[in-house]
Order: C-alpha cells, then structure tokens, then sequence
C-alpha cells in the first residue's frame, strides 16, 4: 500500500521507512512486492520511421578507396518516400563546413523535410546543426554504434558497393563523381516493375549500362 500512495518512491526510500516503523525486511523483499505502475505505451523505432515515412530523409557517409590508396568520402542522402536517392556528393577532406554545404545544397528554397536521420559522426559538427535548424530540419540521431536504426541509407550504400563500386577502379575524385553520376542515372531511369504491390527496379546490370555509355560515347 505504501508503494501505491507514494508513487514515486522507490524500493530503497519504501525499505528504510518500513525499518523505522520496525519491520525487518530486505531491499529485495520491498522491490519484489511494489506495485508496478503502467506506463502509457511508447511507438517502437519501425514504427516512428513508418509514420514520418513522407517527411523523413536519412543521411551517412561511406568511404572509397583509389588505386592510389587514398581515401575519399562519399556522403549520401536518401528520401525514406520511395526510397529516392536526394543528393550524393564526393570529398576528400569532410569538414563541417562542407557537409553544411552539401545540406543547402541537397534542400533549397522551401524543399527541406522535417526530419534527418543520421548517425554520431565526427563530421556533422556545430556548423551542420545550426545549418539544419535553419532549415528547419529536426536532426534524429541513431543511437551508438547502431547502423541498423539508418537500415534504408545503409542498404542503398550496400547496393552502391555491390552494383557499382566492386567492379570498378577508381582512380581519383573526379573519376569516382562520374562513376557515381552514371550509377544514380542507371539508378534513377532503369525499368521498373510492379511486385507485391509496390515499385522495384528490375535486375538489370549496371555494369551493362555503364560499359554500353561508353561504347556509345566513343563511337559518336
């Protein structure tokens, strides 16, 4: 009954005015017999994604390297509606300032959603955040070490690496943002088909589609 009266005691606060009353009991003992009080139902992660479906993108960085062995940074951003790949950019040195960029650049005018899914990295700095609130964008952040909350940016990467970048070289920047144009035109303008009720682009081979772009550029 204590428990219920107060309910914002909790076991050890119950335990020690149960000892001033005089009854010998354990801590344990008075955790095992509170009341436990309901809390109201919170929405689960898949559930949060599912109802900003429409007003959500997701954003993440991956990196690619030459055969000079440098690294460059490719960061990535993906509309949740329909899975629609918004703006993809190329660097080799991801500052804060650039990334902010790449923000302004991905959303002008008044095309900004309402949410922006994304992860702890180092390179969304102080700049980014102020750019995004200017925007009026409220940043979502994946808790650590959990690339599984971003699962639709994450597997458009895997598709990135599986389709496109592991049966290329890349060479150097320019070479890896024309690689990556010619990636997204394939990815934007394949055929699609209508399967359990929803769009899919059909299993064509990009690497196809690229060597025959440039057969047709040097034979023209």
């Amino acid at each position: 009954m204590t428990s219920l009266a107060n309910p914002r005691w909790g076991a050890p606060r119950i335990h020690g005015e149960l000892l001033k009353l005089g009854f010998e009991l354990s801590e344990t003992t008075v955790g095992k017999y509170m009341v436990r009080h309901r809390k109201p139902p919170s929405q689960t992660w898949r559930t949060f994604l599912a109802n900003h479906l429409n007003d959500m993108v997701s954003s993440d960085f991956f990196v690619v390297p030459t055969v000079f062995f440098r690294v460059l940074f490719v960061f990535v951003i993906l509309s949740h509606d329909r899975r629609r790949p918004v703006h993809v950019a190329v660097t080799e040195y991801p500052s804060a300032e650039w990334v902010a960029h790449q923000l302004l650049e991905a959303f002008p005018w008044d095309s900004a959603p309402h949410y922006l899914l994304r992860d702890r990295d180092g390179s969304y700095g102080e700049k980014f955040q102020e750019t995004a609130s200017w925007l009026g964008i409220r940043e979502v952040l994946t808790a650590p070490q959990s690339p599984w909350q971003n699962a639709y940016v994450e597997r458009l990467i895997g598709s990135i690496r599986r389709e496109c970048l592991d049966h290329v070289i890349v060479l150097n920047e320019p070479g890896l943002r024309r690689i990556l144009k010619s990636y997204f035109d394939y990815y934007k303008f394949a055929p699609y088909c209508l399967t359990s009720g929803g769009r899919h682009r059909r299993e064509n081979s990009w690497f196809s589609f690229f060597v025959a772009s440039i057969l047709a550029y040097i034979i023209r």
